[in-house]
């Protein structure tokens, strides 16, 4: 609180403030207008943006572009629909206007993850530091040391998943919404009964003509009272829309509205408590009873952005935008539930450092204040662009969505990046670190990509290589990945002519990301004949919601082997006739199976720019410590193959 002496009129400007800021942000904007800016059932910033380029050709990454006539989810959609608006056409035509929307939405994605750092802490910080009401004796270290283990404890129970537990977390969250506004009633009875005249925007005005520069440095520390919309979006994938959003108006929105209410009546009563605005305006015979709700509901709270931080990396990592991890799916009936033991233990030692490091939880929620509207702000953009690009909104009632809300949560950002010296900082350092990883990632694969569609061997250039006496069609059934699909991979021509054979039957796999959360299963697997007896292109396509590992199913070789002989038994084109190539297939099969990667490394000369020493540098070290792509797709140890080149720089 900036404020030194507040005053009646004080506290209900500042409920007047809270109240019409989860009433706009909470229900206007999130509610009834982002919800619906899904992309097949996932949300958030990311999700946004694949919307965005799969409606323009606007995305970066050649590989990663999706054209609204090449994407299989779009055939539905008249040509009209499909056509860019003038500002897609803008986007399409400047390359700075695309790098600079792209890092928009890695910069939300990245925010977010800050959420999934500073969420736990605060939660369970907020929650524990209530023992020291009827115990002031009880020190900070030793409230810190309780929440760090109670989040070590939560972390180390990630890899069982969240399916385990997750049948308390409904009555868990029912408890918190429902007893919190009964206090507040009861509070609002006792102390302020005409609390509710605070809704009336006069209160607003008068307290910034009466605090004026206090009141503005203010708003950093109501905008906590949003906190947890921007996530709601994020959790899109997990649930309905429909679902968030009866249980957002019937229980979340009145629940926060009277416990803000109930909470300001015992302040403006007890002016000077505002430093714990919570645990002292609940009664002392229910104090025991809410300390372990309220403890329990940080830990439910703290489970949903570790869940959430699991996924983003998870799609990060599916549109290779971020180093390869082991991620696991806990769960064989609930696609979004994921674990990823790295980003894991990573998350927990951050966590348990913010509270050993940051100590009170006024710093840590500074940080975490810059998070939460960092990301709304990007969201308003994001969804602006929606509007118009996708939507067809016409400008002026897309104008009426984005000045208000820009102008107000620009005014929550300008108050908030005051507090940068007071812990503000950590979130930007964790977004700068983890913009960087996916930058020196994103340019090594980029400068791969453009070095393999140079070097790419032909279709024509293969037959001759096959045509040579010294290579020999050795028996067995071979998947060779490559990164690129008009040609095959470079590494291919290095193979053949240091092995001398190729397998008499050889399917040239290519994983395509699409900027899509979901690849319906029929569109899934592509395949075509390339030429050459006994050697298919295999397409697998997929987006950023899908499930590559197929744990507990057909792992994906089986699945291209069952669209091969589909492949076969429908298209008679071929040089033999459909039995003799399935006879071949099934010969080839039971012969040995073998998967063969490429491993392409940057040998970067004395020669090279200082730039390219440095992130190509920065690259190869992080392609050193992160995992193999063959295992995600669940390939069997002794079946896999990596043949290494060197490309030079």
């Amino acid at each position: 609180m900036n404020l030194s002496s507040p005053t009646e009129a004080d506290y209900l400007g500042i409920y007047s403030i809270m109240f019409w800021t989860l009433t706009l942000i909470g229900v206007v904007k999130y509610v009834c207008i982002a919800l619906n800016a899904d992309d097949h059932g996932e949300g958030g910033t990311f999700a946004m943006y694949s919307l965005l380029c799969r409606h323009a050709d606007i995305g970066i990454l050649p590989s990663k572009r999706v054209y609204a006539e090449e994407d299989p989810l779009l055939h539905s959609q008249s040509a009209i629909a499909r056509r860019p608006s003038r500002l897609g056409k803008f986007f399409e035509q400047s390359i700075t206007a695309r790098r600079v929307l792209l890092f928009i939405a890695v910069l939300g994605m990245c925010m977010l993850i800050g959420d999934g750092i500073l969420t736990p802490a605060i939660s369970v910080l907020s929650a524990i530091d209530g023992i020291r009401g009827p115990f002031p004796t009880v020190s900070k270290p030793v409230v810190e040391a309780l929440s760090a283990a109670i989040l070590i404890g939560l972390f180390l129970l990630q890899k069982y998943g969240t399916s385990k537990v997750s049948f308390l977390f409904s009555p868990i969250m029912a408890a918190w919404t429902f007893t919190t506004p009964i206090i507040g009633l009861y509070s609002i009875v006792h102390y302020y009964p005409g609390i509710f005249k605070a809704i009336s925007p006069y209160y607003i005005v008068h307290f910034f003509l009466r605090n004026k520069r206090q009141g503005w440095q203010l708003l950093g520390g109501t905008v906590l009272c949003i906190t947890g919309a921007e996530a709601m979006f994020a959790d899109l994938g997990h649930f309905s829309k429909k679902a968030i959003q009866m249980a957002f108006l019937s229980s979340i929105y009145p629940s926060l509205v009277l416990t803000y209410a109930g909470q300001t009546a015992y302040l403006i009563k007890n002016v000077n408590d505002f430093g714990d605005g919570f645990y002292k305006f609940v009664p002392r015979p229910v104090y025991w009873p809410m300390f372990v709700v309220a403890t329990l509901a940080a830990i439910v709270a703290s489970q949903s952005l570790i869940s959430a931080t699991f996924s983003v990396i998870k799609q990060s990592v599916v549109l290779d935008y971020f180093p390869r991890v082991k991620v696991v799916h806990t769960s064989q009936h609930k696609e979004g539930e994921v674990y990823s033991p790295e980003i894991n233990y990573i998350l927990m030692v951050l966590c348990v450092g913010v509270i050993l490091g940051f100590g009170g939880g006024k710093a840590i929620g500074n940080a975490f204040g810059v998070v939460v509207i960092m990301v709304m702000l990007i969201t308003t953009v994001l969804l602006t662009l929606v509007m118009i690009i996708i939507w067809r909104t016409p400008l002026v009632l897309a104008g009426l969505y984005f000045v208000p809300f820009f102008i107000m949560e620009g005014a929550y950002v300008s108050a908030v990046f005051t507090k940068i010296p007071e812990g503000g900082w950590l979130p930007f350092a964790v977004s700068i670190t983890l913009a960087m990883i996916m930058f020196g990632w994103y340019y090594g694969r980029q400068r791969k990509f453009e070095y393999e569609m140079t070097n790419k061997v032909s279709l024509e250039h293969l037959g001759e290589l096959l045509a040579r006496p010294e290579v020999q069609r050795v028996p067995g059934l071979c998947f060779f990945y490559s990164n690129i699909q008009d040609g095959l991979t470079p590494i291919l021509g290095h193979y053949i002519k240091n092995m001398s054979s190729l397998h008499t039957v050889t399917i040239f796999v290519t994983l395509r990301p699409l900027l899509v959360a979901k690849v319906d299963q029929s569109e899934r697997i592509l395949i075509n004949r390339l030429g050459p007896n006994g050697v298919y292109g295999c397409t697998v396509q997929y987006g950023y919601a899908d499930n590559l590992s197929l744990e507990g199913g057909d792992d994906l070789a089986a699945q291209v082997t069952s669209c091969l002989q589909w492949h076969i038994q429908m298209d008679t084109d071929g040089r033999q006739s459909p039995e003799e190539e399935m006879a071949q297939l099934e010969a080839a099969r039971l012969a040995g199976v073998v998967h063969v990667r490429g491993k392409m490394r940057f040998y970067v000369g004395e020669d090279a720019g200082w730039f390219d020493k440095i992130m190509l540098g920065f690259y190869e070290f992080l392609h050193g410590i992160c995992r193999s792509a063959l295992p995600v797709l669940g390939m069997p140890l002794q079946q896999r193959v990596e043949i290494g080149m060197l490309y030079k720089v």
